[in-house]
């Protein structure tokens, strides 16, 4: 039979029948990669039937019976708070993020946690030997746990190893670029092969009840294929955040069958692996005592749980055409409609200012509720005027210059509150609520905002 020739972009996925230099659905430059493969199997499957064999599907109702309960702890809350609740059998977990950013380190501790909790568990690694492995599960101080080690490359042998019943109960592949299928001649890390040992490592996982970690590496260039091929093959997308200039860590959901998504879970990197964060607020807010010009503090959600952030923005006189806008941890495009409607809707000009915005900490801020607090920032800065000590901000900035409520305001006004703040600004449109233990000040547009200072 002949081959055919495709065209596989690396970074989305996306097939093309010839090569160019820019992928036409993601705008990636120099990411399609060759890849031959048969032609389809004849349309009709009636037109082989003779030596093919055909069994009836056999169904099942919603009923749960004789099964273990859906979600198992993994010791460590919270990677539970992002998994939904705990580990799900069956469930394949992708594990993305920078190289060096710790998700092997994030594994060997959890693999040693469920080893504790008399879970039967395996770390498969295509990229370092059993002693290496060994080394630093010593520097993690989790050596004692029974946990299986093993350092191969093979999806065959794997397969044969673990696809029996009773055989592991959380297996971590580290990582998927290493794995190969032999039947396939393309090398490792190729899109072909990381599909093909995706999609038997997952149906062995879903076969067996095995809850299944892959760890898959993003690089900036896209010749390796990165976990954006597979992200549709796995029940939960788990991205591992933060900038080498912090400690933390931030633990993202993109994907959960199993729960909500864009829940996170904050960690602290130390010489002895990953800490949890009980309190991330203090992670994001400066303890400076005395408030400055230009900063405001964000009542944030992130998934289900309240953070509060503190933006802060810079104003400075422009000596060029076209004024420079730096973000850090904000979009840029949502800054710059900020700043069009703070210089069209209120008394206050700031078209020609250079602005620098900064999310601190480095964490990553997306929801719209952040617009107040840069608004506030931003005239704290223009005008020089610090803002009320113990205040916070939340709230949606709409183009005719009103405030829009946001949701889960009870859960931000209660974090507020618990860190101390004594006063919070909302949108006046926010469904009247009751609280005894922080003052809501109501604002209606932007231009009121401005005559408060």
């Amino acid at each position: 039979m002949a081959n055919k020739t495709t065209y596989v972009c690396s970074a989305c996925g996306a097939v093309a029948k010839k090569w160019s230099g820019q992928c036409e659905e993601c705008g990636s430059w120099d990411t399609l990669q060759e890849q031959t493969a048969a032609e389809a199997a004849p349309k009709s499957l009636s037109a082989s039937t003779k030596n093919v064999k055909s069994n009836a599907l056999e169904f099942t109702d919603f009923a749960i019976t004789g099964e273990p309960p859906v979600y198992r702890d993994s010791g460590i809350n919270e990677l539970d708070r992002v998994l939904g609740g705990g580990l799900v059998r069956g469930a394949a977990i992708l594990v993305g993020g920078d190289p060096g950013i710790g998700k092997s380190t994030l594994l060997m501790q959890l693999v040693a946690s469920c080893a504790n909790s008399q879970l039967k568990t395996a770390y498969i690694s295509g990229e370092e030997s059993t002693t290496q492995l060994k080394l630093r599960a010593q520097r993690l101080n989790v050596s004692h746990a029974p946990v299986d080690l093993a350092s191969a490359t093979s999806v065959r042998d794997i397969i044969t190893t673990f696809d029996k019943p009773n055989s592991v109960d959380v297996l971590i592949i580290d990582s998927i670029q290493t794995m190969y299928v032999d039947i396939i001649e393309s090398s490792p890390g190729t899109i072909t092969q990381v599909r093909a040992s995706s999609f038997e490592l997952i149906r062995m996982a879903k076969r067996r009840g095995i809850t299944l970690f892959i760890v898959g590496h993003i690089t900036k260039d896209g010749q390796i294929a990165g976990p954006k091929v597979m992200e549709h093959m796995v029940d939960t997308v788990l991205y591992f955040e933060g900038d080498r200039g912090y400690n933390y860590r931030i633990l993202r959901s993109i994907k959960n069958r199993f729960g909500g998504t864009d829940e996170i879970g904050v960690f602290e990197m130390t010489g002895k692996g990953l800490q949890e964060v009980k309190n991330p607020s203090a992670l994001f807010m400066s303890d400076t005592g005395e408030p400055t010009p230009g900063s405001a503090i964000l009542a944030s959600i992130e998934g289900t749980r309240p953070i509060m952030v503190e933006t802060q923005a810079l104003i400075a006189d422009s000596f060029m055409a076209s004024p420079r806008r730096a973000v850090v941890g904000w979009d840029t495009n949502r800054l710059a409609m900020v700043l069009a409607v703070i210089d069209s809707r209120s008394s206050l000009k700031v078209a020609g200012k250079e602005v620098y915005l900064n999310i601190a900490g480095g964490l990553k801020v997306n929801e719209p509720a952040a617009d107040l607090a840069v608004a506030a920032a931003i005239i704290s800065s223009t005008l020089g005027k610090a803002l009320p000590n113990k205040c916070c901000f939340f709230g949606e900035l709409g183009l005719s210059g009103d405030l829009r409520p946001v949701n889960h305001t009870d859960l931000r006004l209660k974090e507020a509150a618990k860190l101390g703040f004594n006063r919070a600004y909302i949108p006046a449109s926010t469904k009247k609520i009751s609280t005894r233990d922080i003052e809501v000040v109501s604002i209606k547009t932007i231009n009121e905002l401005v005559e408060m200072f």
